[in-house]
C-alpha cells in the first residue's frame, strides 16, 4: 500500500473505462490474472476484504484500502449504489 489514491484519481479510472467494479467480478477477473490494482472502501466486510488479499496475493496484484466509505464511493464513480470493491483491469494505466 504505497500511495493514498484521492478521489480525482478515482474518476480519471472511471473514466477510462478499464474498470471492473463489485465482489464477485473482482474475483473472478482476479482468477483469470486480469487485474493489475484493486482498490477496497474503508469500510469493506472483513470478509470480502481477506478474500480479495488472497487472491490478489497469489498474483501479485497491487491492493490499496481507501479512505472513503462504500456509500462515497459510490457517488465519487457517480453510480446510484454502494461500491466496496474497484478493479482496474491490466493493460490500463
Amino acid at each position: 500500500m504505497a500511495k493514498k489514491i484521492d478521489s480525482a484519481e478515482i474518476k480519471k479510472l472511471m473514466k477510462s473505462g478499464n474498470i471492473v467494479i463489485g465482489t464477485e467480478k473482482t474475483i473472478k477477473s482476479l482468477k483469470l490474472g486480469r487485474i493489475q490494482k484493486v482498490l477496497l472502501s474503508a469500510n469493506c466486510p472483513a470478509k470480502v476484504e481477506r478474500d480479495i488479499n488472497y487472491y490478489a496475493g497469489l498474483d501479485k496484484v497491487e491492493f490499496h484500502k481507501l479512505d472513503y466509505p462504500n456509500d462515497e464511493l459510490g457517488v465519487i464513480c457517480k453510480k446510484p449504489f454502494s461500491i466496496s470493491v474497484l478493479a482496474l483491469l491490466k493493460g490500463s494505466k
